[in-house]
């Protein structure tokens, strides 16, 4: 790319020209904007007041550029090597853009570098050993590139270094070798690494390893590796070490006890195995008395015996589900409500009780805004979804009324409500269970060499699945919204149609003021949970189509760092007149669906716009997408699907 003669006569300047000083960050600044910048960083003019400290992205501390931030945009290109020559950067941050190639080795000049964030870019090649020489390296993060090799083991050098982030990447090799002292953050998830986590690492949670064939710690024992028991006894102190032989002889002394003591000793055993004794029996009865709803019902003291002892199985087993049991029979023992599940509609030869929930193998699939969601497997063999709801003060005829109007919605782009449950303490939703997850997920799990591309085809087709959910929620009623539409609430069908999850729920839960909502899908009128209008959902749902477009979650943050706005971004990208470096790589491929691409694109920016009357309603949305769809795939795809307003799969599992 041709560059100004100017910056190339300040770059020289910078390098022959004496002590590094701001003149010469100023003219390694300009060269790297000719190198990767475009059009963009307009405010970058070397005649500005100021310069270059008034300069987007850019901070200094008196003489020196400290600080370099432009996470998303736009940055396209390799890393130049005039980026070298800041040699007083504190920090850097180039995430989420467009950078390509290897790391260039005049990075190692940055010997005051403590935080490096170059998380969601290109760039390739394999984690450089000069990385190592970096020895005020805090915080670095090369998640979500394409880096492959080994982790270098300099990296153990660092004695500073607590954040340590390189998920989904194509690493291989062993990690068995890092020594990393002061780890606090570390990920190395979704890559090709295998062997042991070593022992200083396997205090890290098991996300941390996830998508690798590492073994050990939380990922379970390795082959041949016994797994520590609690009860293991610690070894004993070595006889050599100073002070050895005086350890020895008081022990001596303490083994010729009198008897005496010897008797005092039995005595003091003897009244706590009673005082134990005696509180295990209380315990046994309180337990015993607080029956589940389902046991009341059947009246039967046998019964509350067994659902006492089922609760020590089923949910408690899963990760996390022993608070759904728990707590759900402590609701119903103090709740003078209902006591056990309220089917609402469905087929009658589906159903169970709460007792057969409770004994279902359980797993956490997630915390969201509204509770945390478990994966339960009935002994029957069926699946279902429990949803476990926080921050709820509605009395119990308010919360049944609306439980209620959220079940009547009936539509195959919605995720059926079948069962709810209601206590003092507890408040179970029951869903249908959806097989492959979210569309967040999806978007954003594994973006290593083993990830299955996202196609074009698929992405219109769950966009317009979701659509036709919303367009059907604001049909109910003129004030009917969803209220808290995003990736994370879109699930998938094992034939990747969409559902719309938690329709709803943001007026119940909303009824407490303190209850949160992601902000990176909120339109910005919305100040009040409470009060989330349709063209708030069309604003949210141009965000979803935006993370669809571009594969960015809108609320992707680096340690200290700003959430990205992102349609504020791709906004700026699209009036820079480069409009195709906004969608995802797994798009590019797509060359002869690049106007429909852009079409919805347009669509997304029209759903975002700042003022609610300008976005158009959920119909038009729902129309447009269709027509778009169409037009990539001919209009013969949707013979099968002849009704207007449902995007219906044939698996309905």
């Amino acid at each position: 790319m041709a560059s100004s003669p100017l910056v190339f006569l300040l770059l020289f300047c910078f390098l022959y020209g004496g002590d590094a000083d701001l003149a010469s960050d100023e003219a390694a600044l300009l060269a790297f904007r000719a190198a990767v910048a475009r059009s963009g960083l307009r405010t970058w003019n070397a005649s500005a007041p100021g310069a270059p400290c008034t300069w987007q992205g850019v901070s200094c501390d008196r003489s020196r550029v400290v600080s370099l931030r432009l996470p998303a945009v736009g940055l396209l290109g390799p890393i130049p090597a005039a980026l070298g020559n800041l040699t007083a950067l504190h920090t850097l941050s180039l995430r989420f853009n467009a950078l390509s190639g290897p790391l260039p080795a005049e990075l190692a000049g940055l010997a005051e570098l403590r935080s490096l964030y170059l998380q969601g870019n290109r760039l390739s090649g394999g984690i450089p050993d000069f990385v190592a020489s970096l020895s005020n390296l805090v915080r670095f993060n090369l998640a979500d590139n394409q880096f492959s090799g080994g982790i270098p083991l300099g990296l153990n050098n660092l004695t500073r270094l607590s954040t340590l982030y390189l998920e989904k990447n194509n690493l291989t090799g062993e990690i068995s070798g890092l020594d990393l002292g002061s780890i606090v953050q570390f990920n190395v998830s979704y890559n090709q690494l295998n062997g042991s986590i070593p022992v200083r690492l396997r205090s890290q949670p098991a996300s941390a390893f996830i998508g690798t064939a590492l073994c050990g710690g939380p990922l379970g024992p390795c082959p041949g590796e016994i797994a520590p028991s609690p009860s293991t006894p610690a070894p004993a102190p070595a006889s050599g070490r100073p002070g050895g032989g005086t350890e020895t002889n008081n022990n001596r002394k303490k083994n010729k006890l009198s008897g005496g003591a010897i008797a005092g000793i039995a005595i003091g055993a003897s009244a706590f195995l009673l005082i134990v004794l005696a509180a295990l029996i209380l315990l046994c009865r309180r337990r015993k008395a607080r029956s589940l709803g389902a046991t009341a019902a059947t009246g039967s003291k046998g019964a509350e015996t067994e659902a006492g002892e089922q609760r020590n199985r089923g949910l408690e087993e899963g990760s996390g589900g022993r608070n759904v049991s728990a707590a759900a029979a402590k609701g119903s023992s103090e709740s003078s409500g209902a006591k056990k599940l309220v089917f609402l509609g469905g087929d009658a030869a589906r159903r169970f009780d709460l007792e057969d929930l409770l004994r279902a193998s359980a797993e956490v699939l997630g915390k969201g805004t509204f509770g945390t969601a478990y994966k339960a497997v009935l002994e029957t063999g069926s699946t279902v979804t429990v949803k476990r709801l926080k921050d709820v003060s509605l009395p119990e005829q308010e919360f049944m009324e609306r439980i209620e109007a959220i079940a009547a919605m009936d539509h195959p782009n919605l995720v059926p409500l079948m069962a709810y449950y209601f206590s003092k303490d507890e408040k179970l939703l029951v869903y249908e269970y959806m097989p492959m997850g979210s569309l967040s997920a999806l978007l954003h799990g594994n973006r290593g060499s083993g990830r299955t591309p996202l196609s074009w085809e698929t992405r219109t087709g769950i966009a317009l699945a979701a659509a036709y959910g919303i367009e059907y929620i604001h049909s109910t009623s003129p004030s009917s919204s969803h209220g808290n539409i995003k990736s994370s609430n879109v699930l998938l069908t094992k034939s990747y149609s969409a559902r719309v999850s938690d329709h709803g729920l943001a007026f119940i839960v909303g009824s407490n003021p303190t209850a949160s909502r992601v902000s990176g899908y909120r339109a910005p009128e919305v100040t009040d949970p409470r009060k989330v209008s349709q063209k708030a959902d069309v604003y949210s749902f141009g965000v979803l189509l935006l993370e669809l477009l571009t594969g960015k979650a809108p609320t992707q943050a680096a340690l200290n760092e700003e959430p990205i706005d992102l349609p504020r971004w791709v906004q700026s990208v699209v009036r820079e007149e480069w409009t195709a470096e906004v969608f995802d790589v797994e798009l590019l491929r797509y060359q002869n669906v690049e106007d429909d691409m852009v079409q919805l694109l347009q669509l997304a920016i029209d759903c975002v716009a700042q003022y609610p009357d300008k976005r158009p309603p959920m119909s038009e949305v729902a129309v447009r997408i269709d027509e778009i769809r169409k037009s990539s795939l001919g209009s013969s795809y949707r013979d099968q699907h002849d009704t207007p307003r449902s995007l219906e799969e044939d698996d309905h599992s």
